[in-house]
Formats: structure tokens, C-alpha cells, sequence
């Protein structure tokens, strides 16, 4: 077992420094950043095992370093079982079986790989040149010096380059029609058609990865994912290829009919990753991705990955145990204090804390590393809303949005500082540039509801709530979101059924949505149903220990619907009416005036049966038998 899991560790290691030079050969820096970090995350001795000369990934070329084996280390093949921490939640990466149609792991044919290998050689400076092009942001010069070039890497660098100037000149044309009626939702690529022609019939993994995100940005999402798949099996350690594969995903049914159709089995490092990422940014990761992450954390993978650990602070954010996403955040920090990414999540959990001293100093911190950085935007933008000071923390978030286009959380931000300032109509225009970035993001549906019902239109505040639920079927706000709006608009059926789904998700000690509920009843004379639901808070405020007063009006509504609705169980009225009646709460008198009838009640019940008792039982007589006479039948 020790020899099988040195092969895997070493196996890891290769691939990881091969993707290191390979990515960064092609300009995908965001993936050579992401190998390189996991390979420092390796532990030393398995990073560099002692012996590598006839390993057949020593062997080193400009090329893609592909699997030279039809599987993937075979540990992870055969389900080898990866040590986890005590105490971790058990993890289950997949329960699928492998689908039939799934693509198979590739390998380059040998003449095709020296043929391309030579013509590497040959084109080395060419491709060094266009490569300081890239660097310099001058595309169409780089496309220029690589049109004489027929290798690979040459060709993917030319296609890569056309599209980098393509993607700058939509965004330049889309800002010039900045504030006018004229400008479209997001920026439109007009040469994505064109492009897409020229990788149409590719096979090599990088190509497949272009065509795969020329596809995605097509709308044409099922061509992507089969692309993906195909680019993943020659080459799966290309993170922006399960970068562009996530993001055709659109909740967590449809990850979970993916993962069966990848080239990798289920305990592979990358499909647990690309499984936490994936439903981190659908912001509907369970306590199953919190044990993946402690799985990629043991001393069998990642143990010092700030990345793995990020992802775990992220899981962790969304399942709303903000003080363990703290302690996390804090651990990666303190590895490395000058890490920018996802500081965004880190200040949203300051934010949600009210933790004032401990965001002040981040935002400090941060603008004084790096003023630029879309995500310290946002972490200032937090701070001067955690102060109430709304125009400065739009003025940031706006900034993040200039560095950034896309950048989710600053749009979403920015339209709730808006709300904040009772601004519906621009807290609208801001979350619909959140809706045009991501449709997966709930919060930018429920934005646009709150600001809506701000307006007091709730029928298109209902809609954009609905839209929300249907992203996040289990969040109770939500749902408490649509109840009220239900009830806006005179429909207390429909109140009371979102009310009863939000409670399937709420917290069993909860106590508001009971009390929306038995309102509700209450109105529609629905007196039994309404007690319920007040007993229900009372018996979660007698467990709670909290004092009388806070539920004395619950325990009066139940003893006065078993006096005067029709409940007659005057027992049950009486121990509920008797602590209010003894406490110094509002509700003092009410819970005297309905004890004495209680009593009375009681009184009654109690000399009616005595009473019962008390009468002797009567016997039944028989009725007089007439006797007849003889000579006395009838008619004579």
C-alpha cells in the first residue's frame, strides 16, 4: 500500500508540473497559477519521490505532457481509500456508475507526437515571440508572427490570441454605448462564429478546450460539455477546461447525471475539486462537499493547499457556519497573508458577523497590497456598508465592477446598498447586470423581488422570488419573501403554503414563521389550525427557558380558543392561562378573565358529572299488553 500510494503521489506530481509549464506556455496563466499552487501543496518527499529516471513522465518536452496509459492512476481507478481526518463528515464523491458513453482516456499516437514535437523545435522562437506579444496585450501582432507555424501549441496560440482581441474589441464597443438605449446586456462577440470554424474539427485537447468555451459562450451548451469531456480526456489537467465545463452547469441534478460521463473516476482529486467548485458557484454545497474537502486536505493529496482550504472556507460560508468559515479564512491567512483570492467571501463573513474591528483592518490591510484588485474592491465596498455609509461602499463596488465586467458579487452588492438607500429603480438596474452575468445566482433574483416589493409590485416581485426558489429550493427566506407577498396581495392560501415550505428548511427552535402562520389561520377563522401553531411557539419557548412575557400571547390565543372556539379542553387552557396570569406580562388580564372561565368550565363538567353519577340508573318497562276478551275479536 505505501509503494501504491508513492506511484499515485509522484504520478500527481508529474502531471502537475507538466500542467504548470504547459498552461503557462499557452497564456492560461489563471491554470498554471492553479497546478502550480496544488504542487507546492504536495508533501515534499512525495513531491519529488526518490526515484524518477525510468518514470515515463520524466520525460520532459515543450508539448502536452498527456497520459501514456489508456487509465488514470490506477490507486484512484481502484477506489484506493484515502485516509480523512477524525471527525470529518463521510464523504461520497459519486454514487453513478461509470456511463457507457463516457470518453476514455487518450493518448497521442507516437508519430503524431514526434511530428508535432519537431515541428515545436522549430518554431521555438516564433513561438517565444508571440508568447511576449501575448504578455504585452498585442493579439493581432501575435496571430501575425504565428501565421507560418503548424505545430499544436503555435496553432492554439493563434486561435487563443484572435479571441483575446476579439473579446477587447466587444468590450471597447459595448462601453462606448455606455448609458444608452442602444447598449445590449452583456458584450457581444461577433467573431465567436468564425473562430468556432477553425476549431471545428480538432482533436488536440487545448483546441478542444477553445472549442469547448466558444461553444459556451454560443449558448450552444450540450456541444460544450461533449467538448469538454473529449479535451478533459487527452488532457485532464487543464483546469480552465473544467472551468468552462462548470460553468455549463446549471444546478445540482444536472452535476450530478455529469459527473458518471467523465473520462476520470469518481475518487479522483480533479472530479472531487471540480465537484466542490462546481456547487460552490451554484451556492448549494452540503455537508457531502465538506468531507470531499477534508479528503483532499489528508496527507494522501493536499495537506497544505490554500487553495483546497479556500474551497472549504467557501463551503462553509454557504452552509451558514460563518464561525468555522472564519477560522478557516484565518488559517489560510495566516500562510499566506498577501492571498487576494476569494478575500471577497472572507469580508461577506465579517459583514454577516458585524465584526467591525476584524474588516476594518482587512480593508486597511488589502487596499494598501492591492487597490486594483476587483475583490479588495468589494472587501471596502463591505466595510463602509458594515458602517452605514452606503455612497462610499457603491463607489467601490462600482470600481469592482469597472476592473471587472463580470464580477458577480460587486453587482449584487451594489443593488442591495441600494435598497438600503430606498433606491428601488437603480438597485433594480444594478441586479439585472447580475442576472446578465450569472442566471444561475439566486441572490440577484431575490434582489430584484425585494426591490420590486419596495415599489409595491408584488406580482413581479412574486416572479423574481419564484425564479430565486428555483434556484434554491430550501432557503427560508425566500420563501417567508413570497408568504408575505402573497398576503400583500389578499391570497392567505397561497401565504400559507409558501410559509409551511419555508419551515422545512428553517430552524426546529423557530418561532416568527409559527406565528405568521397562526395569523394567517386566524384570519380565516381557521381557529384549531391557529392554536396549533401557538402552542407549537410555546413549547419551543418553554424548552428554550426564555421568560413568560415572550410567549405570553401564544398561551393566551390557545386558552381562549379551548374556551370560546370550541377546543373544550379546559385542562390543557388552564396550565397554559395560569403562568401569564401569575406573570407580570401584558397580557395579565386577559389570561385572569379566561382562567375564570376556565374554572367555571371545569366547575360545571364537574357537577354535570356528579351529577350523572349521582342519578340511579332507570329500569325499562315493558308496554301494557292489551288483553282481549274472548267473543272480543275485532269486528265482532
Amino acid at each position: 500500500m505505501a509503494s501504491s500510494s508513492s506511484v499515485e503521489q509522484s504520478d500527481i506530481a508529474v502531471a502537475l508540473r507538466a500542467a504548470v509549464r504547459d498552461c503557462g506556455d499557452r497564456g492560461l496563466l489563471f491554470a498554471s497559477k492553479w497546478a502550480s499552487e496544488l504542487l507546492l501543496a504536495l508533501p515534499v518527499t512525495k513531491r519529488r519521490p526518490p526515484v524518477l529516471a525510468n518514470h515515463p513522465g520524466a520525460f520532459h518536452t515543450s508539448t502536452p505532457a498527456r497520459s501514456r496509459s489508456p487509465q488514470p492512476p490506477l490507486s484512484f481507478a481502484n477506489h484506493t481509500p484515502l485516509s480523512v481526518p477524525p471527525g470529518a463528515p463521510p464523504a461520497t464523491p459519486s454514487t453513478q456508475p461509470r456511463h457507457p458513453h463516457a470518453p476514455a482516456m487518450q493518448t497521442q499516437p507516437t508519430e503524431a507526437h514526434k511530428q508535432d514535437h519537431n515541428y515545436e523545435g522549430v518554431e521555438e522562437d516564433y513561438i517565444a515571440t508571440a508568447r511576449t506579444f501575448m504578455e504585452n496585450r498585442e493579439f493581432i501582432r501575435a496571430v501575425h508572427w504565428l501565421q507560418p507555424c503548424k505545430s499544436s501549441k503555435a496553432r492554439f496560440l493563434s486561435v487563443y490570441t484572435q479571441y483575446l482581441a476579439s473579446e477587447k474589441k466587444a468590450l471597447r464597443d459595448w462601453y462606448r454605448l455606455d448609458n444608452t438605449r442602444q447598449q445590449p446586456p452583456v458584450p457581444v462577440n461577433a467573431f465567436l462564429l468564425s473562430l468556432l470554424e477553425t476549431v471545428q474539427n480538432a482533436t488536440d485537447p487545448w483546441l478542444l478546450f477553445l472549442k469547448a468555451l466558444f461553444l459556451r459562450r454560443l449558448m450552444r451548451r450540450e456541444e460544450a460539455i461533449e467538448s469538454a469531456l473529449l479535451s478533459i480526456a487527452a488532457y485532464p489537467w487543464n483546469w480552465s477546461t473544467w472551468t468552462v465545463l462548470g460553468e455549463c452547469v446549471g444546478d445540482g441534478e444536472e452535476l450530478s447525471s455529469l459527473l458518471p460521463l467523465l473520462p476520470l473516476p469518481p475518487t479522483h482529486p480533479l472530479v472531487q475539486m471540480f465537484q466542490i467548485k462546481t456547487l460552490n458557484g451554484l451556492n448549494s454545497p452540503s455537508e457531502n462537499e465538506l468531507g470531499l474537502c477534508d479528503r483532499l486536505l489528508s496527507e494522501d493529496l493536499f495537506p497544505k493547499s490554500l487553495w483546497v482550504m479556500s474551497l472549504r472556507a467557501c463551503v462553509l460560508y454557504h452552509l451558514h457556519d460563518f464561525g468555522q468559515a472564519e477560522t478557516q479564512f484565518k488559517k489560510i491567512l495566516g500562510f499566506d497573508p498577501y492571498r487576494v483570492d476569494d478575500i471577497d467571501v472572507y469580508s461577506n463573513i465579517l459583514y454577516v458577523t458585524e465584526n467591525h474591528l476584524a474588516l476594518s483592518k482587512l480593508a486597511h490591510d488589502f487596499l494598501a497590497l492591492d487597490k486594483d484588485r476587483p475583490e479588495v474592491c468589494c472587501l471596502a465596498g463591505n466595510y463602509y456598508s458594515l458602517r452605514a455609509e452606503h455612497e462610499k461602499a457603491i463607489k467601490y463596488f462600482r470600481r469592482a465592477t469597472q476592473l471587472d465586467r463580470t464580477y458577480l458579487s460587486a453587482w449584487t452588492l451594489m443593488g442591495h446598498e441600494y435598497v438600503e438607500m430606498k433606491n428601488s429603480h437603480a438597485a433594480i438596474e444594478a441586479y439585472r447586470k447580475a442576472v446578465d452575468v450569472n442566471r444561475k445566482d439566486y441572490r440577484a433574483w431575490y434582489g430584484l423581488g425585494q426591490a420590486y416589493e419596495l415599489l409595491s409590485m408584488h406580482q413581479y416581485a412574486l416572479h423574481y422570488y419564484q425564479h430565486a426558489t428555483a434556484l434554491r429550493p430550501y432557503d427560508v427566506r425566500i420563501w417567508q419573501a413570497q408568504g408575505i407577498c402573497y398576503e400583500e396581495m389578499g391570497r392567505p392560501k397561497e401565504a400559507i403554503e409558501c410559509l409551511r415550505r419555508a419551515l422545512i428548511g428553517a430552524d426546529p427552535h423557530e418561532t416568527t414563521i409559527h406565528l405568521k402562520l397562526a395569523k394567517l389561520h386566524n384570519d380565516l377563522d381557521e381557529f384549531a389550525e391557529a392554536a396549533a401553531y401557538h402552542r407549537r411557539v410555546v413549547e419551543v419557548c418553554k424548552v428554550a427557558g426564555k421568560p413568560v412575557s415572550d410567549y405570553a400571547k401564544s398561551s393566551v390565543y390557545v386558552g381562549r380558543y379551548h374556551v370560546l372556539h370550541g377546543g373544550a379542553d379546559y385542562a390543557l387552557a388552564k396550565d397554559y392561562l395560569e403562568p401569564v396570569a401569575s406573570s407580570n406580562s401584558e397580557e395579565v388580564g386577559q389570561a385572569t378573565e379566561l382562567l375564570k372561565k376556565v374554572r367555571a368550565a371545569m366547575q360545571a363538567q364537574q357537577q354535570a358529572l356528579a351529577q350523572a353519577q349521582a342519578q340511579p340508573p332507570t329500569q325499562t318497562q315493558a308496554p301494557p299488553i292489551d288483553v282481549v276478551a274472548p267473543g272480543q275479536a275485532s269486528g265482532t
